[in-house]
């Protein structure tokens, strides 16, 4: 006989105050759906000849690696599978989504490239469903942080971009990985790893597709 998974034990909530109130600004509004929105419009504006085109295979890419992703999670919400908030911090309700996520990005992707979008909004998809994928399987062991992986793979991206002087992000890294440690959802050595895992994968994906 098997003997069935226990529950993550919750952790104790975060303490209340102005400093844990700027932890969730900060873990909201770089949340990785956000940036996940953000990234395809940032590089299909700035990289694409026509401001409107980029914009539109931009949007085209969003759907699907996060519009579709955070709808997934709400609908499960709603139905009572994930329970929380929509970070999901019990780590043994993320595999479903994550998941269904990873299933999601795909299907954009291959839309994109049938389509042929520009080579940097497919790039970057495509470096978002390599960083989904490292924290599908490492949250099968382990609660690493999705948050400072997409910032720290974000981050990357920017910079080989747009030049070094973007490295200066990593001060945001930081702070995204400062909020995630405030509010008792994760430790520091699952963000300093899901930053440092976001980082090599960003930077080596975007490299090799681009």
């Amino acid at each position: 006989m098997t003997t069935p998974t226990q529950p993550e034990p919750r952790a104790a909530p975060a303490p209340a105050g102005r400093v844990t109130r700027l932890a969730r600004a900060i873990t909201e509004v770089f949340a990785p759906a956000v940036l996940a929105t953000a990234m395809p419009v940032i590089l299909g504006v700035a990289t694409v000849g026509s401001v409107l085109a980029g914009l539109g295979w931009a949007l085209l890419a969003v759907v699907f690696s996060a519009a579709i992703p955070y709808g997934i999670i709400r609908l499960m919400m709603r139905r009572g599978a994930v329970h929380g908030d929509h970070h999901i911090g019990d780590r043994t309700q993320r595999k479903v989504p994550l998941l269904l996520s990873l299933v999601s990005v795909v299907l954009g992707l291959a839309l994109l490239s049938v389509l042929g979008a520009p080579r940097p909004v497919v790039a970057m998809v495509v470096v978002m469903l390599a960083v989904l994928a490292v924290v599908t399987v490492a949250n099968l062991y382990w609660k690493l942080s999705a948050h400072a992986a997409v910032a720290g793979a974000s981050v990357a991206v920017l910079t080989v971009v747009f030049g070094s002087w973007l490295l200066v992000g990593a001060v945001l890294v930081a702070a995204i990985g400062w909020s995630r440690v405030r509010l008792r959802d994760h430790t520091w050595p699952q963000v300093c790893a899901g930053a440092l895992a976001g980082t090599v994968v960003g930077a080596a994906v975007y490299l090799a597709v681009q």
